[in-house]
């Protein structure tokens, strides 16, 4: 099914005529991330995750009329959760930076309010981990295209966009963060840190001007001259 999606929108990107709108857009994310967890067959809960940085994407659109469209881009994403360890007052936090590759479809009112959604495949390249005892941290650590994640992740997405350029987002990814075969050694056994944990991240997410031409923007910004540059008519009387 994922192979039949990805195909689709890759024939409908090649096939895209000159006679559509072809435009880039730009924007931020500010990301509000959660993680359903198992670990050991036990359920655990998360605490919320804020990342309004650094989240960044630029986007390919194509319009094939006023009610329709795609777009396809590049993204960086930081990604991750939070969470309690059961029985104690220790913290964890986990998080990855994504190089990301959505593809998506766009339906409803394009000058106004429509829908829109999609498929991202992304490849972690930083992983990092905090480890909290009350409120002292006690270990941080980043690690450069580590092993505790898998190379890939895929996820799925929908969102609304609204008047004004505003966007809600939602985003559920279809990969175990961890890397379940990951081996390391500890007290000098091997042992997979991550052979019992299942993490499911999702989150919500708010954008702007997500879909808007970055051209039209250029344009607003000529039209208004800077600060120390504007002009002022005088009257005198006579």
């Amino acid at each position: 099914m994922k192979k039949a999606l990805l195909s689709i929108f890759i024939l409908i990107g090649i096939n895209a005529s000159s006679q559509n709108k072809n435009y880039f857009s730009t924007s931020g994310e500010m990301i509000f991330s959660f993680a359903t967890l198992k670990k050991n067959g036990n359920e655990i809960s998360s605490n919320m995750r804020w990342s309004p940085f650094f989240n960044y994407q630029i986007i390919r659109n194509t319009d094939f009329n006023n009610h329709f469209g795609i777009f396809r881009g590049f993204a960086i994403r930081n990604v991750g959760f939070i969470y309690d360890i059961p029985g104690t007052d220790s913290l964890k936090k986990h998080r990855t930076y994504n190089i990301g590759i959505p593809l998506g479809v766009k339906f409803g009112n394009l000058n106004g309010i429509f829908l829109w959604g999609g498929y991202e495949f992304e490849i972690p390249f930083v992983y990092k981990e905090k480890t909290f005892v009350g409120e002292k941290k006690t270990d941080n650590f980043e690690v450069w295209f580590s092993n505790r994640h898998n190379w890939y992740t895929q996820s799925v997405f929908f969102g609304v966009n609204f008047p004004k350029g505003f966007n809600l987002k939602f985003k559920y990814y279809l990969n175990n963060f961890f890397n379940k075969n990951y081996t390391e050694t500890i007290n000098g056994a091997q042992v997979k840190p991550f052979a019992n944990f299942d993490a499911q991240v999702l989150y919500i997410a708010v954008d702007y001007n997500v879909f808007k031409d970055v051209r039209e923007n250029a344009r607003k910004r000529k039209k208004s001259p800077p600060l120390n540059e504007t002009k002022y008519t005088y009257q005198t009387s006579k």
